[in-house]
C-alpha cells in the first residue's frame, strides 16, 4: 500500500521560514520524479517545483525561484520543501506526488500518489 505523508506546515509571519516534508512508502521512491503543488483557497492548485529521481535536477516555477530549495534523500524515502522568505501569497495547502517531468510542461502531479497535503500560512 502506497501512502504519502507530509508533514511542516504551520503560521508563520511574513519573511520566515518552513522546511516541508514528504514520506512516502509503499513505492521504489528513487525511481519517482516527485513534486511539490499548492493550492489557495478558491484557487487552482499550482505548482511548486519538483525534483528527478536521483535529485540531481530540479525545476522550480517562478514564484518559487530564488526562495524554495526542493530536496530529497532517498535513503530515507523522503522530499523536502525549503522555503525561505515567505510571502502571504505562498499561503495555501502543500501537498507532494509523483510528476510527470521536471521541465515547466511537465512538473504537473501524476495524480496518482498524492498526499493529503500540509497547511501553510503566512501571515502579514
Amino acid at each position: 500500500q502506497v501512502q504519502v505523508v507530509e508533514s511542516g506546515g504551520g503560521l508563520v509571519q511574513a519573511g520566515g521560514s518552513l522546511r516541508l516534508s514528504c514520506l512516502v512508502s509503499g513505492l521504489p521512491f528513487d525511481n519517482y520524479i516527485m513534486g511539490w503543488f499548492r493550492q489557495a483557497p478558491g484557487k487552482e492548485r499550482e505548482t511548486v517545483s519538483c525534483i528527478s529521481g536521483s535529485g540531481g535536477t530540479t525545476y522550480y516555477a517562478g514564484s518559487a525561484k530564488g526562495r524554495f530549495t526542493i530536496s530529497r534523500d532517498n535513503a530515507k524515502k523522503t522530499m523536502y520543501l525549503q522555503m525561505n522568505s515567505l510571502k502571504p501569497e505562498d499561503t495555501g495547502m502543500y501537498s507532494c506526488a509523483t510528476a510527470y517531468g521536471i521541465t515547466a510542461m511537465t512538473c504537473l502531479s501524476a495524480g496518482r500518489y498524492r498526499g493529503q497535503g500540509t497547511q501553510v500560512t503566512i501571515s502579514s
